[in-house]
């Protein structure tokens, strides 16, 4: 069976034009709209925020550090794409997310530009409409942390790596070598072991282990890959010594493997929750989506091809000591085109089967109106006297706003529930694009206001203190971002300002309140 006959009927009755008009909608309700209107999350945003920051302010483009300390968790790529971004627009939020962005979006246009090569053009844009209108591509497409420059890069590699099986020559092969060193300078190993070891499946499945062992020892393929990554890798080590290589390979990749880094830990089935919230409102298609995919994939290359990367990242990172829920997003890629392929089939279905495919997005949408209920009761039964600061005043944080946007988003996806005459693509996409703007829109500004707001505000008063300011009791990076100074993690001297939290006080001498907000203080320890 061609590619080009993959799926189960081709999606003609949908305009190209009008696909093309909602897939630039989504990508810009997922990944730009209001991407600078909420705080920096810690821990992984102020992190890598900070990290970009201080090298700036050091002029140092080799090495990254964060509390004056070596940061040896990720290679240098996305740095300096921050970096760039902070010269050209200063340092502020969106900034920061930027070269996020702009990366998710490329991801979503490398997955139309392989799913229409290998397909058609109609497959391929809705295969993009479905990513970019998923609930954690949405909210990880415009983070400033490494993650969606490594998915566009993951699936890049990907694509050329089917691209060099189906069409053989030596271009997609070296592209292949080419977009693996530029995941290695951005996350390092994972960048390179999915596509090895999902592409040594395929082609051992497919009895050409052969082709498969002269591509990944082409010298030329090699040289590409070393000429990428060997001059930063070779840098830093020869700058930091043998600490980063122990640091870098063993502790954050080999580690996270073997054992759960910071707490970061789950059962077995931990992917399996992520994956049905993740890829809301499209969770119906993906079941059914993978039922049918696998069913078909003895006799269908690229549906074996998108099933055993899918798989292997699944098994791999639910094996895995340490669990995050963005792990399984290396995984997804597949999943765009293989419910893009198997979309019309359900749409041929009843229409008990069309409003199941749509059910997650009411679904969904009820849930963010019960939502400020739900916080309520949970507030009220903290017992964590900074937890419970943090949550003291969060009711005003949900007004009519709130109730209005998510009260039509209800409406609008009751409508959608039972428009049988209304392609599915259609109604879960304008669907998809209602959630990712309310998450973007409403939620997540809510939730960063709770949790970050008051770090951010505390930072503000901070920026321009003379005293030299440390943090005591927290791990809240993006403090020394919004403060624009260096703050070290350690107990105050005397005369000094500490940022710390309620709970901690205890562990100051004696000292003056500057700053107080939900928990969050600025003392001065007295001289």
């Amino acid at each position: 069976m061609t590619d080009r006959t993959s799926g189960d009927a081709a999606l003609q009755g949908l305009s190209e034009r009008w696909l093309a008009v909602l897939l630039c909608v989504a990508v810009f309700s997922a990944f730009f709209f209001n991407m600078h209107g909420f705080p920096l999350f810690d821990l992984d945003e102020g992190a890598f925020s900070e990290a970009t920051r201080d090298m700036l302010a050091r002029g140092d483009f080799i090495a990254t550090y964060l509390y004056g300390e070596p940061r040896y968790d990720k290679p240098i790529l996305i740095y300096w794409l921050q970096a760039v971004s902070v010269t050209l627009f200063g340092l502020n939020e969106f900034a920061l997310r930027l070269p996020s962005a702009l990366a998710a979006a490329a991801w979503m246009l490398a997955v139309y530009a392989f799913t229409a090569r290998v397909t058609d053009r109609r497959t391929g844009l809705v295969a993009a409409i479905i990513g970019a209108t998923l609930f954690e591509v949405s909210v990880i497409g415009k983070a400033a942390i490494a993650d969606a420059l490594l998915n566009l890069l993951i699936a890049a590699s990907m694509f050329a790596i089917y691209l060099h099986y189906r069409e053989g020559g030596r271009r997609w092969m070296y592209a292949a070598f080419l977009l693996m060193g530029l995941g290695f300078l951005t996350k390092g190993p994972v960048a390179v072991a999915i596509p090895f070891a999902a592409s040594l499946i395929f082609f051992a499945l497919k009895g050409r282990f052969r082709d498969w062992l002269r591509a990944v020892f082409n010298p030329v393929g090699i040289l590409l890959f070393l000429i990428v990554v060997l001059p930063w890798y070779g840098a830093v080590t020869l700058r930091e010594g043998p600490g980063f290589i122990l640091g870098f390979l063993l502790e954050h990749n080999l580690g996270r493997f073997q054992q759960p880094m910071e707490g970061h830990s789950g059962p077995i089935y931990y992917y399996i929750p992520v994956l049905l919230i993740g890829l809301l409102p499209w969770t119906t298609v993906l079941v059914a989506a993978l039922w049918w995919a696998a069913r078909r994939a003895r006799g269908d290359d690229l549906q074996l091809f998108l099933l055993i990367w899918f798989v292997l990242v699944f098994v791999l990172f639910s094996l895995a000591g340490t669990k995050l829920p963005h792990y399984i997003l290396y995984g997804v890629t597949p999943l765009f085109v293989l419910m893009a392929l198997h979309l019309e089939r359900l749409n041929l279905k009843g229409l008990g089967v069309g409003m199941l495919a749509v059910l997650p997005a009411p679904l969904f949408f009820a849930l963010m109106l019960a939502f400020p209920s739900i916080v309520e009761i949970a507030a009220a039964q903290v017992r964590d006297p900074f937890t419970a600061a943090l949550l003291s005043d969060v009711d005003r944080h949900f007004g009519l706003l709130w109730y209005g946007v998510f009260g039509v988003a209800l409406a609008v996806s009751l409508w959608a529930l039972f428009a049988r005459r209304v392609h599915l693509a259609w109604r879960l996409g304008l669907l998809g694009v209602l959630v990712t703007a309310t998450v973007a829109g409403l939620l997540l500004p809510t939730v960063a206001a709770v949790q970050q707001g008051p770090i951010r505000d505390a930072a503000l008063a901070a920026r321009e203190r003379p005293e030299t300011v440390v943090m005591v009791g927290l791990n809240n990076p993006s403090f020394n971002v919004y403060a624009r100074r260096h703050v070290e993690r350690r107990d105050p001297q005397p005369g000094e300002v500490a940022v710390t939290r309620i709970t901690s006080l205890h562990r100051l001498p004696e000292h003056e309140v500057l700053f107080e907000r939900n928990g969050v203080l600025l003392v001065k320890v007295v001289d």
